[in-house]
């Protein structure tokens, strides 16, 4: 039988495929090489070579083109994604392609690593000297006028300038070049670390060139980007490279900002929003070592590292470092087992630090550094709840947090209204019969967007115009209930007319760098009120934003998922954390109507600290992760047999010994965009025991004829039970 090669292509099935090598070019573990498949052709990643067929050499295929002199991926991130595959049961194709920026994906030659220059032309001079130009436009001639500027600068100075460029191109006003990365001179001077951060430095510096996890826990303002940029100095003087993750892309920016500011070296920035031939310059400058600093979210933890010194995760904590599809990795367990293999210590921060990376502090497999004081501050902020029971409120908004936002914008200082529930109003109802408006594909209710005249399902995304009447009894009278951040702005504006209100959610800055626009638009100096949802909460310095109102608090108070009350304690923590940040004293108001609930009391009184360590009490005594390991099966299908033959099947065929099974089951929302869902939830005390229950299962799963009639997959330590 023939050696061939086995090959992971990115499609959603538990296997690699064999081919027999190609006509020229030997292939080694991490090349790309393009292969027939089906009607189709695909790019796909050697995984192994010289191996036996599992099949008859006569049926094989064979590869028609190596694409790669040299293997893309190397040694250390080929058996890292092996693993990465096996712990968190992907389809190992979909793994290795995860890897890959999307344009390294393609049967195209490398792109050209150089930085990305922009020039003004002799046409362009005379554009600008004629002031032909206007908005964007002239903004981006008025910045190349001083000289040529690579488009990471141009990321900072005028964050929207793509869609200028292409114009101005297009016109032969300003052209693209090439160069390589330069050192950026105008530094900023470092602050004088306090005692705290100076310890953490020490710490972590002496770590460097051996695995060491480290959770540096530090209240909000206390001064965590400070470590990273000392300790991101301490990599690069020793000529290694390091990863900075975000988890979201609204953060990347005024990170890159500092990072830049400081370092005087090229950022390298890895997410979504980057157009892809960007993302895979980056990429292949990380992987040459020209690139010192990569700053990125979730994806971004699969950059090459040949000379890595150290990894940092910032915001530890956060849901956004899960995929929640296709490959569903978790992002920060993936950078510990990145760590681990490259030799290098792994800093993970947060202000409220995940349950699990508390749990590992106790166990001492994580060293724990603490950040207590805040610099520069006066006091951490002053929090108050506001009792809502018998209160008269406007539009979800009571007496005594109108009075407070009136007091604080007539300081001239600015507040932050935090609601999680974006759109005007959660449901429209009609008074007369009772009728609510119901997403058809769903069975749930519908958000209303006021200024949109839209009725917009948040879940599946299906739209519809607003009734005139109601569709059941024709009454006229049909009213909103609840507020969402869009009614909460328009009642802001009406209360206070002459204090600029901002809103920011997912409706607000869909487009590009819109975020970062929003936040420039804000003077320093005077009032203003900002309406926003959680991207709000995470990281943003505003020195006179002084009062921090969250509306909306009870919801996480009365769910039924047993990851609530953390997330809910975490919130508050990051959310009151932006009040105060500078030398004013911050505040913070909690509207709730269950002003005696021990979470809030606790967290009040003691600290998320002591609310987290209250927290993992009640997970160990109800054995619930981090004590315990859970697997979630989900199915779907238009059809609900269908799901409930498939789980039947899939429960009996499941070696249930020593696992506790919770299921077959509706999903906690049975319906979402016309498909009928249901689940499995299997737990075991240890993850050895989880998967060795798991993995034949899995195979199993693969080729039962109902897994054919529903969509599948397993979500590995997953982090919602949706």
């Amino acid at each position: 039988m023939p050696a061939v090669l086995r090959i992971a292509l990115p499609v959603p099935l538990p296997t690699l495929f064999d081919y027999l090598p190609p006509a020229a070019g030997e292939c080694r573990a991490g090349s790309r090489v393009l292969v027939p498949f089906g009607r189709h052709k695909m790019v796909g990643i050697v995984v192994a070579t010289e191996v036996e067929a599992s099949v008859g050499g006569s049926r094989l295929k064979r590869v028609l083109r190596l694409l790669d002199d040299t293997p893309l991926l190397d040694p250390e991130l080929m058996k890292t994604l092996a693993w990465a595959a096996d712990y968190w049961l992907g389809a190992p194709g979909e793994a290795y392609a995860n890897a890959l920026p999307l344009a390294l994906r393609e049967d195209k030659p490398l792109p050209a690593t150089g930085e990305e220059i922009w020039t003004l032309t002799i046409a362009g001079q005379s554009a600008r000297d004629a002031n032909s130009r206007r908005g964007s436009s002239k903004l981006l001639l008025d910045i190349l006028a001083t000289g040529p500027l690579a488009a990471g600068e141009l990321d900072v100075h005028l964050p929207s300038w793509r869609a200028a460029a292409r114009r101005l191109a297009g016109a032969g006003l300003i052209e693209r070049g090439e160069r390589i990365a330069a050192f950026d001179h105008h530094l900023v001077a470092p602050w004088p670390l306090t005692e705290e951060q100076q310890h953490a430095v020490t710490d972590i510096t002496a770590s460097l060139g051996s695995f060491q996890p480290f959770l540096l826990d530090g209240v909000t303002g206390s001064g965590k980007t400070e470590v990273y940029l000392a300790l991101i100095e301490q990599v690069l003087a020793q000529g290694k490279q390091a990863l900075l993750l975000v988890p979201e892309i609204g953060l990347a920016p005024q990170t890159m900002r500092r990072l830049r500011e400081r370092l005087g070296v090229a950022i390298e920035v890895l997410h979504s929003n980057l157009a892809e031939g960007d993302r895979a310059r980056a990429w292949l400058r990380a992987r040459s070592g020209e690139a010192k600093v990569i700053l990125g979210t979730r994806s971004a933890v699969f950059t090459p590292l040949p000379h890595a010194g150290i990894i940092i995760v910032d915001e530890e904590h956060d849901g956004a470092y899960k995929q929640q599809d296709g490959f569903r990795y978790h992002a920060r367990d993936l950078a510990l087992l990145r760590a681990r293999a490259l030799s290098v210590p792994v800093l993970l921060g947060s202000a409220t630090p995940s349950l699990e990376s508390l749990a590992n502090v106790e166990a001492g497999r994580y060293r724990s550094l603490h950040l207590r004081a805040r610099p520069g501050a006066i006091r951490p902020p002053q929090v108050q709840i506001i009792d809502m029971r018998a209160q008269r409120l406007e539009h979800g908004l009571s007496p005594a947090l109108l009075s407070a936002v009136g007091d604080t914008v007539a300081r001239g200082e600015q507040v932050l209204v935090f609601r999680n529930r974006r759109g005007y109003a959660p449901v429209l109802l009609c008074h007369s019969c009772g009728w609510h408006a119901e997403c058809p594909r769903c069975e749930h209710p519908m958000t209303l967007h006021a200024a949109r005249r839209q009725l917009i399902c948040h879940h599946c995304d299906y739209q519809t115009r607003v009734p005139e009447t109601c569709p059941t009894c024709n009454a006229p009278d049909l009213k909103p209930q609840g507020q969402g951040t869009e009614r909460l702005e328009e009642a802001l504006v009406a209360q206070f007319p002459h204090v600029p209100v901002l809103r920011i959610d997912r409706e607000t800055t869909r487009r590009r760098y819109a975020f970062e626009q929003l936040l420039e638009g804000l003077r320093a100096d005077a009032p203003a009120i900002l309406v926003g949802t959680q991207m709000l909460a995470k990281g943003h310095d505003l020195p006179n934003l002084t009062l921090v109102t969250i509306v909306g608090v009870d919801e996480g108070l009365l769910s039924v998922d047993f990851r609530a009350s953390e997330r809910l304690a975490q919130l508050v923590v990051q959310v009151a954390g932006r009040a105060g940040r500078a030398r004013k004293p911050g505040r913070v108001l909690l509207q709730t109507h269950h002003p005696e609930h021990p979470l809030l009391r606790g967290l009040l009184a003691q600290g998320y600290a002591a609310a987290a360590k209250e927290l993992l009490t009640e997970r160990r005594l109800s054995q619930l992760p981090p004590y315990s390991h859970q697997v979630l099966l989900r199915a779907e299908a238009h059809q609900r047999p269908h799901v409930d033959t498939f789980l039947a099947e899939a429960y009996a065929a499941l070696n249930a010994d020593q696992l506790q099974i919770a299921g077959p089951m509706p999903a906690p929302m049975p319906l979402r965009a016309g498909r009928y869902r249901g689940q499995l939830l299997i737990e075991a005390p240890s993850r050895g025991l989880l998967h060795a229950a798991l993995r034949p299962w899995q195979r199993l799963l693969a080729a039962m004829p109902s897994a054919r009639r529903v969509r599948w997959s397993l979500d590995v330590d997953p982090i919602d039970l949706y």
